[in-house]
């Protein structure tokens, strides 16, 4: 079984939290690491709600159904009885009691804020994403914290670009490690897709114009990386803009599609104050723009923003067990100038990285991150131009290209 790093961070939350939510996309393996957990770490009965009598027992009367259960209590798939959180709320408040309920759920409740406020303060949520390349290879990525640190260690690579791209088109969801075959992949993808929008999306909403959703998912994925527009995407689809707001909405918080945030400094220039938009797993978004090694051969214009959409998950998944914890932004000035990604530590430090498919770097490449160090002055840590080449190569002391694979380094 591959070993999940973000498993330290669930026990200490369960060690002073009453309610533990992990939460993430269908088919990550919460339920398959929770079952382990508490096999070995954290003694506790195990219930899912995707079992038609015990959903059907907290529906109908949710605070008889947790008066029934004693001690530490897991909770699979919550999202589908809704009714229960105000019922934990009620139970942790009668007796707080640390690791209490460990809940898992396939929707995003920060993004459904009926559920999320039921118990603010009693809850510490945390977010399982696909395997990270680090979980695959077998350890604990510390790019970031590397990133921050006084000196950069040397990366270097034996990975050509077709294997780094092998990587990219697989993805991280479990299931597809065992199926080495494309034809395979994308089957397992469309069984995938159909089963989130017909049956999360519909516990979720009951919304209608379902059959728009699948196709806006596509659209979606051939704009990622880019900021969100979103005159422009319901020009595209047809879809109102009301409507359209909705759909995005249901989409991130089933884990499909993810919204990073603008960073909002003063750098002496008009910055854009869009999200950019990003797919949860580039062999879903491969998968939805019908990409394979050999369409990638005949348009390499593809390879740039699945790159990046790839590089930007690979952090959201590390800073959840990182030690810096920095949160994740992009930025874009209105004349044009940008920085991929932004990660700036709760001290304030700040590392800006570009991602390049190209195998080879030079100064030009690093225009957004010069900019970037200028305006921060000591707040600046460290620019990285991350690219398909093999070694590291300092531009400055604070400005260095590095291979890729420097991601899942240990």
């Amino acid at each position: 079984m591959i070993n999940r790093n973000i498993q330290p961070q669930i026990l200490q939350a369960l060690s002073d939290s009453p309610v533990v939510l992990l939460n993430g996309a269908r088919q990550t393996g919460k339920s398959t690491l929770v079952k382990e957990l508490i096999a070995k770490d954290h003694p506790a009965r195990y219930l899912t709600l995707d079992d038609a009598a015990v959903l059907t027992a907290a529906q109908s009367d949710p605070a008889g159904f947790l008066e029934g259960l004693d001690g530490n209590i897991v909770i699979d798939e919550v999202q589908r009885a809704p009714e229960l959180f105000l019922a934990i709320k009620a139970d942790v408040d009668r007796q707080r009691r640390t690791g209490r309920f460990l809940l898992t759920g396939s929707a995003d409740i920060l993004l459904l804020p009926r559920l999320a406020e039921s118990l603010a303060g009693r809850m510490e949520i945390l977010t399982l994403w696909p395997f990270s390349q680090g979980e695959i290879e077998g350890v604990r990525e510390g790019f970031i914290d590397a990133s921050f640190g006084e000196k950069l260690p040397v990366f270097s690579s034996s990975l050509s670009r077709d294997e780094i791209f092998t990587r990219i088109l697989t993805g991280g969801y479990p299931e597809l490690l065992e199926r080495k075959n494309e034809e395979r992949r994308r089957a397992w993808f469309g069984s995938y897709v159909t089963t989130i929008l017909q049956r999360d999306v519909r516990d979720l909403a009951n919304i209608e114009g379902l059959t728009s959703l699948p196709r806006l998912l596509g659209l979606l994925a051939a704009r990622a990386t880019a900021t969100v527009n979103l005159a422009e995407v319901s020009r595209a689809t047809g879809i109102a803009h009301s409507t359209l707001r909705r759909y995005l909405t249901l989409l991130e918080a089933t884990f499909l599609i993810h919204n990073l945030p603008p960073w909002f400094t003063n750098i002496g220039k008009r910055l854009v104050k869009s999200p950019k938009l990003l797919v949860c797993d580039t062999g879903l978004m491969s998968y939805e723009l019908g990409i394979d090694h050999e369409r990638l051969a005949l348009d390499p214009n593809l390879t740039g923003p699945l790159l990046e959409n790839f590089v930007a998950v690979e952090l959201l998944k590390q800073s959840a067990w990182s030690r810096k914890q920095p949160k994740l932004f992009h930025l874009r000035t209105q004349s044009g100038e940008e920085v991929d990604l932004i990660l700036e530590a709760p001290n304030g430090k700040v590392v800006g990285i570009e991602v390049k498919a190209s195998a080879s770097i030079d100064s030009s490449d690093f225009k957004g991150l010069r900019l970037l160090g200028e305006a921060l002055g000591t707040r600046f840590a460290r620019g990285i131009v991350l690219y398909t080449g093999l070694e590291t190569v300092p531009f400055s002391p604070r400005l260095h290209a590095v291979p890729i694979s420097a991601l899942w380094h240990s």
